[in-house]
């Protein structure tokens, strides 16, 4: 049997503790645009899918689940793309305006990384598509190609 194929990502979802502080941190941060709203059986909305600037097709949601929200604090559960080092640099540059926390501009394992927190301590992860050349290999946390071994051959 032949395996059908996938179109490409359709939503992403984000957990979130209170749905207006996030998604207005989103719209103020990332340019996110709301579409949608899902109003639950008691008439509040708990949940909005949209669109960020740079994501194509692809919606991205938040939606009200504070269980969910708290065991994602301190983990990456999307990464967000960026052209280059340049890019990285700018939204270093962007955040600081914003007042907003971040980590330096690290030599992640494949390209350039930003860390930042959203409202609920999500990581987010801007991470180049350019590739800094650096062989991150022997390095712990950090990845490597499939098929490696420990000493990088």
């Amino acid at each position: 049997m032949t395996r059908p194929s996938l179109a490409g990502v359709h939503h992403v979802k984000i957990p979130v503790t209170d749905l207006p502080r996030s998604q207005s941190w989103y719209e103020r941060v990332f340019g996110f645009r709301a579409l949608f709203e899902f109003p639950d059986g008691d008439g509040v909305v708990r949940g909005v899918a949209g669109e960020l600037p740079g994501f194509g097709d692809t919606l991205v949601a938040f939606r009200e689940n504070a269980s969910a929200a708290q065991g994602c604090q301190d983990f990456d559960p999307v990464g967000f793309a960026v052209r280059d080092r340049a890019g990285i640099e700018a939204w270093a540059e962007y955040l600081d305006a914003l007042g907003i926390a971040h980590s330096p501009v690290i030599d992640a394992s494949i390209g350039w990384l930003l860390v930042l927190h959203d409202p609920d301590r999500i990581e987010l992860h801007l991470y180049s598509w350019e590739s800094h050349g650096i062989d991150q290999t022997g390095r712990a946390g950090y990845g490597r190609r499939v098929g490696q071994a420990e000493s990088g051959a």
